[in-house]
């Protein structure tokens, strides 16, 4: 069935995406812009006796992107041969926000596009003391305006049938200033099917990522020749029209000071407050930590057993034999290693998106950013660093948005140092490993552990970026400039909606690479090069003739293991970590971990399995990881493999060492340069080692 295109357009923080969810019922899918990692969310609506498929653009305040977002609106809307190109496009505003509303749904009919309006979150006029004219606005947009309520559904089946109502004929206000009438004219020439307004947005962008080079290099000609600027033309722009609209919005829309805006103000005073605003920010984060490990552990627990028993069960209903050893060492092991992670990951991803629904987290941006400009960065760096905690790629690549070439390199040099989502699963375990499970001054010891990683990862992209900052020469300086949102009360839906996305996608796309490494490990560690891995049983009975037939097994799994393919790679590397306190199975770890930093866990829970020395005196717990771990012993000191001193120096190693293979191929394709990345790389892994080093020659 052929699909209608229906793109969303609006300014961020104006319901658009609660309006995409209740207008698709969920029916959607997330993925990615063809060639880029920006995210595109798209779902289905049946309606009308016909199929209409949604596009959910980012949310951006003009059609002339500055960030990498809002080029992917102006392309989605553009580009003549775009796949997504809409059919018809939906401006969503809201009450508080009208004016940016009309200026960018006035934007998108100048470019010739068929577009509605709609102002969403209506149940918020009252609050805000705002009384909107919604006959003089029709009349002054020239089109239907439609009213909703994404909260409760009002309204959205009139928006559904609205659809299949083509837009009319649409005459523009604004006109293109006379002194760019001749440059225009030339442009014009080589768009000769295209709206004037197009042409003009080709001329008054520095490039258009789609044109063809020849295309480029005769708008850079007809700029040089009559000395155009296009930063100075977007501005005039800008200026005109919401001169314009500031001159008829009186006739439309009044607002009186409310209850609300009252509220938002005394609000702001505490959470912005120079003092106390950052007091409850860090409070705030301690105590989302606190819950990561209070709320999650009983289901952790759960989770552990549950893949500690279905391993035993499978080892005793499985005939013996490679298939059945892989299944249960290699898959079920390595999958273990990450699922019981996912409460950790659902509380973390429940407490940001709560953040940003509510409208604190651009509070957040606001606090930080005089904090950030005596390191080097622009205040723009705050959203890439933040967004760090989930995850390092997609953060790297929104560094786009900061315009000053020092502080956008800064910005991605540093940006691995946070805590990304991926190394939760590791200082999950390894906190709960060698911090004692206890409480000081009413805190969970752990919880407060936990805290520390994140504010490590903090300095080091803070101390990093003071350092590189003294390096880097910067040409000019630029400013944070953005509004604060009214609080709202968080969309529940919505919430849920990208928690479910998050774990999912954290759970998904790790289980892949988990799989796939797992059955590496395994294969790696099931066959050998030389006599003594094929051999194994012989031997050690000539070395342990006194060993009962349990012992035996467990010693020739051992034996194996250390003279599997996997072994001799774990050995080779040992001279390198044994000073920080590992030895050669936690150095396959470590080489694992280089795909996906989650991947160590898994790795961990492969090796163990298969290693099958360790000794558990509880029964019921000896298939469960952590168990595992707690009872492995390192073969260079005799002592437990995760002690204080070892396990610090892990955490501290994955809290500043360079992340994931992905991670080092975006900032490549980021910088432009292997010079940069490799340095970042090397400076990361450097640090990691000497602090690692310090850590565990301190504290064994």
């Amino acid at each position: 069935m052929e699909q209608t295109v229906i793109a969303l357009l609006g300014n961020p923080n104006v319901g658009k995406t609660s309006l995409f969810n209740r207008l698709t019922k969920l029916h959607q899918k997330v993925g990615n812009y063809p060639g880029i990692t920006v995210e595109k969310r798209e779902g289905t609506v049946q309606a009308n006796g016909k199929n209409y498929r949604l596009i959910d653009l980012p949310g951006t305040y003009t059609l002339f992107p500055s960030s990498l977002d809002e080029e992917v609106v102006f392309r989605t809307l553009t580009e003549k041969d775009n796949s997504i190109k809409p059919q018809l496009t939906v401006v969503v505003t809201e009450p508080s926000t009208i004016k940016r509303g009309i200026v960018l749904y006035q934007q998108a009919r100048d470019l010739g596009l068929p577009a509605i309006f709609v102002v969403n979150m209506m149940d918020e006029v009252q609050s805000k003391g705002i009384e909107i004219d919604f006959e003089r606005l029709e009349t002054y947009l020239q089109t239907k305006v439609y009213q909703t309520n994404a909260r409760n559904g009002k309204g959205i089946s009139r928006l559904i049938e609205a659809f299949e109502q083509q837009p009319g004929f649409y005459r523009s206000t604004f006109e293109v200033p006379s002194s760019y009438h001749a440059a225009l004219q030339e442009a014009k020439a080589l768009f000769p099917l295209a709206t004037e307004y197009l042409t003009w947005q080709f001329l008054a962008q520095e490039q258009v990522s789609y044109l063809t080079p020849e295309i480029q290099d005769q708008l850079a000609a007809i700029r040089a020749r009559h000395q155009l600027v296009p930063a100075a033309m977007q501005k005039e722009e800008t200026l005109i029209r919401h001169q314009e609209v500031e001159r008829n919005i009186p006739l439309i829309l009044k607002q009186s000071d409310s209850n609300h805006s009252n509220t938002t103000y005394r609000i702001d005073r505490l959470l912005l407050h120079p003092f106390f605003g950052y007091v409850i920010f860090f409070g705030l984060l301690f105590l989302i930590f606190q819950a990561i490990f209070s709320w999650s552990g009983p289901l952790m627990d759960w989770i552990d057993q549950i893949f500690g028993d279905l391993t035993a069960y499978l080892e005793a209903t499985l005939p013996e034999g490679p298939l059945s050893a892989l299944f249960t060492e290699g898959i079920v092991a390595g999958i273990g290693g990450i699922v019981i992670f996912l409460p950790q990951i659902v509380v973390l991803f429940l407490f940001l998106s709560l953040m940003e629904e509510s409208g604190y987290m651009s509070r957040v941006v606001f606090l930080m950013d005089r904090w950030l400009r005596p390191f080097g960065l622009n205040g723009k760096s705050v959203i890439p660093l933040m967004s760090g905690a989930a995850c390092a790629i997609p953060a790297v690549m929104s560094a786009r948005n900061i315009e000053n070439p020092k502080e956008r390199l800064l910005t991605i040099l540093v940006t691995p140092f946070m805590t990304c989502s991926a190394r939760l699963p590791i200082y999950v375990v390894l906190i709960g490993l060698v911090i004692p499970e206890q409480y000081f001054l009413g805190f969970n010891l752990q919880g407060i552990a936990l805290f520390v990683m994140y504010l490590l990862g903090i300095i080091g992209a803070l101390g990093s970026a003071w350092l590189l900052n003294k390096v880097i020469k910067s040409v000019r300086s630029t400013f944070l400039i953005f509004e604060l949102p009214t609080y709202k009360t968080p969309d529940w839906k919505n919430m849920l909606l990208t928690v479910w996305e998050k774990a999912s996608g954290f759970l998904f796309q790790a289980g892949k690479i988990i799989l796939m490494i797992s059955i590496i490990l395994w294969v790696l560690g099931s066959f050998g090069p030389t006599r003594e891995f094929y051999q194994a049983e012989e031997i050690v009975q000539q070395n342990y003739p006194e060993l009962n037939t349990e012992q035996l097994e467990n010693h020739v799994a051992s034996y194996q293991l250390e003279h599997s393919f996997l072994g001799y790679l774990g050995q080779g590397i040992e001279p390198f970590v044994r000073p920080l306190g590992y030895d050669w199975k936690m150095g396959i770890g470590l080489i694992s971990s280089f795909a996906a930093r989650e991947v160590f866990v898994g790795t961990m829970a492969v090796v163990y399995s298969m290693g099958g020395d360790v000794d558990v005196d509880d029964d019921n717990e000896k298939n469960t990881l952590l168990a595992q771990m707690r009872a492995e012993i390192n073969a260079n000191t005799g002592e437990p493999a995760y002690n204080l001193a070892s396990g610090v120096s892990l955490l501290l190693f994955y809290a500043f060492a360079m992340q994931c293979m992905a991670t080092i191929a975006i900032v490549r394709k980021e910088t432009g340069s292997w010079k940069w990345t490799a340095i970042q790389t090397l400076f990361m892994t450097g640090l990691a080692y000497v602090v690692a080093l310090l850590a565990y020659q301190i504290l064994k």
